[in-house]
C-alpha cells in the first residue's frame, strides 16, 4: 500500500479531526506527525488544551491510523526530517493548512501533494478545533489598502485612508501573520472571550491605549484595534496623527457579502523573528500620495462593486506599500506570488509583511486558498 503521511496539531480531538484521517487513510496506510507543545507555543502563540503526549495518545488509538509520533522539528516544517525519513507516497493536507513551503517541499522530495476540501462524515457537522474553542471570539482584522497611514510619518506627507475588515476566528491565524495577532492578544487580557457591547470606537480607543502605555517605543498603528473592534468594512481616514480624524464604516450585508465572495487567502508562514520592516525605508511625499490615492480608488470600487477595480486598486496599494518599505516582502514571497496573480485580479500581503497571508481578489476560486467571514454588528 501507498504511505500517506499528514502533520498537525490535532488539538482536543473531533468529528472533523476523524474525517479528515479517514480521507487520507483512503489514499493508503496512515502516518501522522503531530506539532509538539513547543512548536504550537510558537506558531500559535498558546498553549494547546491537551499535551503532546495526550495528543500522541489519542490520535494512535485511531483505527485508521497506522503509526503516529511527535515531529522532531520546529516551525512550519516541523515535520522536514520526519518525512525524509518515512518517504511517503503523499502528504495530505486541509485547504488551510496547504502551505507553499509543503508543497515545494514535496516537489522536491518527489512526493504527491493533495488537498482535501474539509469534507465532514456523513449526517455530521463541520467541525474545527478553533469553533470548539469558544473561549475567544474576538475577531482579527484584514487591511484590505492604505496601510502604513496609520502611520504619522506617512499620513504627515499626505492623508490618507486606511480600509480595514474584521475577520470572524474561523481560523486560528498563524501568530505574526499580519491579522493583527499581538492587538487580538491584547483585547483577550481586556476582554477575555468577545468584543463588549457599547461604543466601538471608545473600545477601540481603550485596546489602543492598552496596548501603547506611555513610554511604548514602537506604536502599534491604531487600525490594529480599530480593525479588530469595528464590525464590517471601514474606511480610517489619517491627518498626520495615530488616531483617525473620521472614520467611515459599511455594515452593509449584500456588500459585505460581495467581497467575502472574492477574497482569497494563501498561506505563507509565520513572520521571521529578525523581520526588521522599518529598515531602507522611501517615506516621500510622492509614494505616500500614491498609496493614500489607492485607498480612495479602492474604497470606490467597493461602494460600487466594481471587481476589476477592486483589485487593481489592492495591487496598486500594496505596490505604494513595498516602495516605501521594501522589505516587506522577499524572494520567497515573490515566488509564492508569481504562481497565483496570473489567476487573480489583485493581490496584497496581509498586514505588514515578513510571512503570513497572500490576498488574493478573484471571481473565481483560487486553488488551495481560504476564504474568510466578516464579522457583522453585534
Amino acid at each position: 500500500m501507498k504511505k500517506v503521511f499528514v502533520s498537525g496539531c490535532y488539538d482536543m480531538l473531533h468529528s472533523g479531526h476523524v474525517a479528515f484521517f479517514e480521507e487520507a487513510a483512503g489514499y493508503g496506510e496512515l502516518y501522522v506527525g503531530i506539532g509538539s507543545d513547543k512548536t504550537i507555543g510558537e506558531l500559535k502563540a498558546r498553549k494547546t488544551f491537551n499535551n503532546e503526549q495526550e495528543r500522541l495518545y489519542m490520535v494512535k488509538a485511531l483505527k485508521c491510523v497506522k503509526d503516529a509520533w511527535i515531529n522532531s522539528g520546529g516551525g512550519l516544517l516541523d515535520f522536514d526530517e520526519d518525512i525524509r525519513h518515512l518517504q511517503p507516497d503523499i502528504f495530505f493536507v486541509n485547504s488551510d493548512g496547504h502551505s507553499t513551503l509543503k508543497e515545494n517541499l514535496c516537489r522536491e522530495l518527489g512526493i504527491e501533494y493533495i488537498v482535501s476540501k474539509r469534507v465532514p462524515h456523513e449526517g455530521l457537522p463541520v467541525r474545527s478545533t478553533t469553533a470548539l474553542r469558544e473561549e475567544c471570539r474576538i475577531p482579527y482584522r484584514i487591511d484590505l489598502a492604505g496601510g502604513w497611514l496609520d502611520q504619522p510619518p506617512v499620513s504627515s506627507l499626505c492623508p490618507g485612508a486606511v480600509l480595514t475588515i474584521s475577520i470572524e476566528p474561523d481560523y486560528e491565524f498563524n501568530d505574526r501573520s499580519g491579522m493583527s495577532t499581538s492587538s487580538r492578544k491584547k483585547a483577550i487580557e481586556l476582554w477575555q472571550v468577545d468584543i463588549p457591547t457599547g461604543d466601538k470606537v471608545q473600545l477601540a480607543r481603550t485596546l489602543f491605549c492598552y496596548e501603547n502605555p506611555p513610554g511604548t517605543r514602537y506604536i502599534s498603528g491604531s487600525q490594529d484595534s480599530l480593525g479588530i473592534v469595528m464590525p464590517g468594512l471601514n474606511k480610517l481616514f489619517y491627518e498626520g496623527d495615530f488616531w483617525p480624524s473620521y472614520i467611515e464604516s459599511i455594515t452593509d450585508d449584500s456588500l459585505l457579502n460581495w467581497i467575502e465572495e472574492r477574497l482569497w487567502l494563501v498561506p505563507l508562514y509565520p513572520r521571521h523573528d529578525d523581520y526588521d520592516v522599518l529598515s531602507q525605508t522611501d517615506i516621500t511625499a510622492a509614494n505616500a500620495r500614491q498609496l493614500s490615492d489607492a485607498a480612495n480608488e479602492c474604497w470606490d470600487a467597493l461602494k460600487n462593486k466594481d471587481v476589476e477595480s477592486f483589485g487593481n486598486a489592492l495591487r496598486r496599494s500594496f505596490e505604494a506599500q513595498i516602495k516605501m518599505y521594501p522589505h516587506m516582502v522577499d524572494s520567497n514571497i515573490y515566488d509564492v506570488l508569481n504562481q497565483y496573480k496570473d489567476k487573480a485580479l489583485g493581490w496584497k500581503l496581509s498586514g505588514a509583511g515578513g510571512g503570513g497571508y497572500l490576498i488574493f481578489v478573484s471571481e473565481t476560486p483560487i486553488e488551495n486558498a481560504i476564504q474568510v467571514r466578516i464579522r457583522r454588528e453585534q
